[in-house]
């Protein structure tokens, strides 16, 4: 039976997700260039230290689902413990001069936050399963109010920082102190969501990973995704070096996640009518397009960069809405506790920011790229390849897959 309570704090995800977002892909962007530019800590040495972090998540993302499923008493506790964890990772890293050396803490502050972050994200997209079957609309409307919210956090944390800059001294830690206040916020409204009846009994990994939907829907997401971890790895150094326009990287950030979100209920809807299929055909399709125009882009062209923002900002919105609904309702069917699917779909999502930083920073480092000064046209040039031609590649591929992967279609509203 559908409950009128529980529909009415559909807003309350919203901002959760919205906080979650915040602390994930735009702490990619900005972490790297910021201990880099602030502290000295070389593109490599950090690179090596994502990418171990991610070694990490292949033990402790299973783990985490698997800790996740078998909570249900304290679960609202356990969930505010690991937001906790999350906002002082957050001022950790961006607001507390590091008393030891910066890669060192660096390493740990950034572990803190997206061990945090892991947890927190298997638990609500887990508990998501549950909520959408006392909803109208199930899954579909849910996502639309997820994904609606993620995607303003997205917005909101990666132009807040350089918005600040001509407001206070140290806008990373203004924004750290800013993220930690919301994300309480986020946690109060959202502590009756925990507190419900038992949940389904859990759901082996193993059973997971035996079904072959569930299986060839991860290796997809992996594929799409990495485009975008690179692009995300790159984006400062690209907007600052290669289009020579410092100063507008967070109207440009901006304007691609504001894209992302005015789209995502444009893609939902082009999905239920078309397929979703098509719907992510197309979108891949955009983006390949997009990224093939960064290869022609040099200083200057900061403007013609503004509308490939908004166009590539738009074909993303596909991914983060309809990606994330398929693999749910998959797991309604499969596994209803949902805890370690997720972790499953938390590990592939952060391995592809973990690919682009052990391959993209190093890479940068060794044709002699250096962060926040003038580069030679050689290292311009294996920015922009790096930056265009790489995402072009793993679109194709992801196209190829797409192609062959017979889709279960998102239930209609």
């Amino acid at each position: 039976m559908i409950s009128r309570a529980a529909a009415g704090r559909l807003p309350a995800y919203s901002l959760f997700a919205a906080v979650l977002s915040g602390a994930g892909l735009p702490i990619y962007i900005y972490a790297p260039k910021f201990y880099a530019d602030s502290y000295g800590v070389s593109l490599t040495a950090l690179g090596a230290v994502l990418f171990a972090l991610r070694v990490l998540d292949f033990v402790q993302d299973p783990a985490l689902g698997w800790l996740a499923e078998r909570i249900n008493r304290g679960r609202a506790l356990w969930v505010g413990a690991g937001a906790a964890v999350l906002a002082l990772s957050m001022l950790g890293l961006f607001a507390v001069v590091p008393p030891i050396a910066p890669l060192v803490w660096f390493a740990i502050t950034i572990t803190g936050l997206f061990s945090a972050f892991s947890f927190l994200t298997i638990c609500f997209y887990a508990q998501g399963v549950a909520k959408a079957g006392q909803v109208r609309g199930g899954h579909v409307r849910l996502a639309a109010w997820r994904e609606t919210g993620a995607l303003t956090g997205v917005c909101i944390a990666a132009v807040a920082p350089t918005a600040l800059t001509s407001l206070a001294d140290s806008p990373f830690a203004v924004f750290a102190w800013g993220f930690a206040a919301v994300t309480l916020l986020a946690t109060l409204v959202m502590w009756p969501e925990w507190t419900g009846r038992a949940r389904p009994e859990a759901t082996p990994i193993r059973d997971i990973l035996s079904d072959a939907s569930a299986r060839k829907l991860l290796v997809l997401a992996l594929v799409n995704a990495t485009p975008l971890a690179v692009s995300s790895t790159l984006f400062l150094f690209y907007v600052e070096s290669r289009l020579d326009a410092p100063g507008w990287e967070g109207p440009l950030l901006v304007l691609f996640f504001l894209a992302a979100a005015v789209s995502a209920p444009l893609w939902s809807a082009g999905a239920e009518r078309f397929g979703t299929r098509r719907a992510l055909l197309a979108a891949m399709v955009l983006a390949i397009l997009s990224f093939a125009t960064t290869l022609t882009l040099g200083a200057g062209d900061a403007a013609i960069f503004a509308v490939i923002c908004l166009a590539s900002g738009a074909a993303i919105g596909a991914d983060l809405t309809l990606m994330p609904a398929l693999f749910a309702r998959r797991m309604a069917e499969i596994a209803p506790n949902g805890g370690q699917g997720f972790g499953l779909w938390s590990l592939v999502n952060k391995l592809t920011l973990a690919i682009a930083a052990a391959v993209l920073l190093p890479a940068l480092d060794a044709v002699g790229f250096v962060s926040g000064q003038d580069n030679g046209q050689a290292a311009l040039t294996a920015l922009t390849l790096l930056y265009g031609l790489v995402p072009i590649v793993l679109k194709c591929g992801a196209v190829a897959l797409l192609l062959r992967l017979r889709l279960p279609e998102p239930a209609r509203a």
